[in-house]
């Protein structure tokens, strides 16, 4: 089993920053892409930005410039800093993990609990 422990959401004011952490744990063979997704009230969860292994991103159009994903591969952690907050990014964030539990078998799936982050304008 694999679990993944978020921090680092809060309340800040519009133009603020926060960084958020995503810790994974457990027994498995490789983690392979990491990712934050967000989900506002009656919205969607949507896509912030996916890192590869290798370090390769890929951010939302809407974070691009603002937000950067970044990893610790030897802690098996993921990170968001997010610069320049507007109202709209107003949401719980998610860490996504693509995990390879045993070597030579199938990818799973896993989600961190999520946390809240709320700008205020």
């Amino acid at each position: 089993q694999v679990q993944l422990v978020e921090s680092g959401g809060g309340l800040v004011q519009a133009g603020g920053s926060l960084r958020l952490s995503c810790a994974a744990s457990g027994r498995f063979f490789s983690i392979n892409v990491m990712g934050w997704y967000r989900q506002a009230p009656g919205k969607q969860r949507e896509l912030v930005a996916v890192i590869t292994r290798g370090g390769s991103t890929n951010h939302a159009d809407s974070v691009k410039g603002r937000f950067t994903i970044s990893r610790d591969n030897v802690k098996t952690t993921v990170y968001l800093q997010m610069n320049s907050l507007r109202p709209e990014d107003t949401a719980v964030y998610y860490c996504n993990a693509r995990v390879t539990v045993v070597a030579g078998l199938n990818e799973y799936n896993y989600w961190g609990q999520g946390t809240q982050v709320t700008v205020s304008s």
